[in-house]
């Protein structure tokens, strides 16, 4: 009991130094910000002072129980965000999948050319981004050259299900849920959002990509002989053989994919600022706005913390349906 005993000593002395710094620099900010989401801070001085009101739980109920722009402006950063994880999430695993069975037997520029967009400064490509998808820019030019009228990518508020069907049906229009009408659910993502899901899908494929080719690096070449001796098609070797053993990294990629999406932030700040009419508006930018801008640290914390909460729920029934099920 005295050798177990010293091996424990032992072994959280050498990780104390690490616990130390967590706890100071990563637990005890999480408890000061969960603090000041309970509070009517509004910048000036100390959080912790006497003088700060307690206001409790108000800044979680203007979210979701209160009428009043603070809960149409969360929700409609919540809707703006569904249809951005919607589109980005399966779009960057499909593309990073297919680079890497693209470059899993190609030379090494194949792979470093995909996975340049990747550690580019996503600043820099957002400016370009932006003369790209202007009114005169190449994407609306090219359109004209194939006698499309094309957009105004930042300018226009109207959803693409909108512009594909026209005018909303009023019965989609007189009711709604939690402060926004129906056809403010379903009028589908912007054109400025779609530009920015092109510009994130393009800059995040290249890391995702990378783990799917260490993935298939790790796959025996036998499996794949053996089902080739036995008559399987190339796409039947890929649906029963590759893609069962890719299960790992799919559960990595899909997992980190869904973390950032929900964290997006730097791509909006650059090119929309939540324009136009807050379509692109999401809610990591919904709470620097509120907490920098508007001088409410309250509720941009409260934000931050109701936003931690959907990542932690979604991850997690991510896992449950990925789970590995007993025949």
């Amino acid at each position: 009991m005295r050798s177990r005993t010293r091996e424990n000593l032992a072994g959280w002395l050498f990780v104390a130094p690490v616990v130390v710094i967590l706890g100071l620099f990563l637990l005890l900010p999480i408890l000061m910000a969960l603090w000041v989401s309970l509070t009517g801070w509004n910048g000036q001085g100390s959080p912790f002072r006497a003088g700060v009101p307690f206001v409790g739980t108000d800044n979680y109920a203007r979210l979701f129980t209160e009428d009043g722009l603070a809960r149409e402006d969360f929700m409609t950063s919540i809707r703006n965000n569904l249809y951005y994880v919607a589109a980005v999430v399966p779009l960057q695993t499909a593309l990073a999948l297919f680079l890497a069975l693209v470059v899993n037997k190609r030379r090494t520029f194949f792979r470093t050319a995909f996975y340049f967009p990747s550690v580019t400064s996503s600043v820099a490509i957002s400016v370009v981004f932006l003369f790209i998808f202007s009114n005169s820019g190449a994407v609306n030019q090219l359109l004209a050259f194939l006698g499309i009228d094309g957009p105004q990518w930042f300018s226009d508020p109207r959803g693409v299900i909108q512009l594909l069907v026209g005018d909303p049906p009023a019965a989609l229009t007189e009711h709604g849920l939690l402060g926004l009408t129906w056809w403010d659910w379903l009028s589908g993502p912007s054109v400025a959002m779609c530009a920015i899901i092109v510009l994130v899908v393009w800059t995040t494929s290249g890391t995702f990509m990378l783990m799917f080719l260490a993935a298939l690096q790790n796959i025996p070449r036998t499996l794949d002989e053996a089902a080739t001796i036995d008559g399987a098609t190339r796409a039947q070797r890929f649906w029963r053989v590759t893609l069962p053993m890719l299960k790992p990294a799919m559960f990595l990629v899909l997992t980190l994919g869904l973390i950032g999406t929900w964290q997006v932030f730097d791509q909006i700040y650059v090119m929309s600022q939540g324009d136009p009419a807050k379509t692109t508006l999401t809610p990591a930018f919904l709470s620097y706005r509120t907490a920098f801008r508007d001088f409410d640290y309250g509720a941009g914390t409260a934000i931050s913390f109701v936003l931690f909460l959907i990542i932690v729920l979604l991850t997690l029934f991510q896992r449950w349906v990925m789970r590995e099920r007993k025949a």
